[in-house]
């Protein structure tokens, strides 16, 4: 009878607890960190068709904005803030033909968005994200997505449960 009690608090107390989310979808990490406010979606890889160059994506959403953030080792941005320009699309269509991207750092772009279902519709059905840089084709790119819609329906679960 103990061990029932004990089983039953023990379970009560794992329900009461707020669980941090971290869930792998392939090699997604989809998860609310106790720092941000909103869960996200993060994917890093090398590129062996690109001289092993490292690639990394953090996406996250709420009810206003979403966020993409793309990493590449292979920028060498000059100026953190600057604006770029960019048509952001996926390999399956077109999200936006004019973007704004900001240089968060020389290896990392960031891009805000009023939130859209459809653009997160997109994003889940792309195996490639692309954004082409307008006035500097040789930094524009290309980002593998692999399982994509896995791991947007567990960033939107996360979302729902955040707490």
């Amino acid at each position: 009878m103990n061990r029932i009690l004990l089983l039953a608090a023990l379970f009560a107390g794992l329900l009461a607890v707020p669980a941090r989310a971290q869930t792998m979808v392939g090699d997604w990490t989809v998860e609310k960190r106790e720092k941000d406010t909103h869960c996200n979606a993060s994917r890093g890889y090398k590129d062996k068709e690109d001289d092993n160059h490292q690639y990394g994506m953090v996406l996250t959403y709420s009810t206003d904005r979403i966020v993409v953030v793309v990493v590449y080792d292979g920028w060498e941005w000059e100026k953190t803030g600057e604006i770029l320009e960019a048509e952001f699309s996926t390999d399956k269509s077109d999200i936006l033909k004019t973007s704004k991207w900001e240089v968060m750092d020389k290896n990392t772009v960031r891009g805000i968005f009023e939130f859209d279902q459809s653009l997160l519709d997109k994003l889940t059905k792309a195996k490639r994200l692309h954004i082409d840089f307008d006035d500097d084709e040789d930094e524009s790119i290309e980002f593998e997505m692999p399982r994509a819609a896995e791991a947007m329906a567990a960033l939107k679960f996360c979302e729902e449960n955040r707490k």
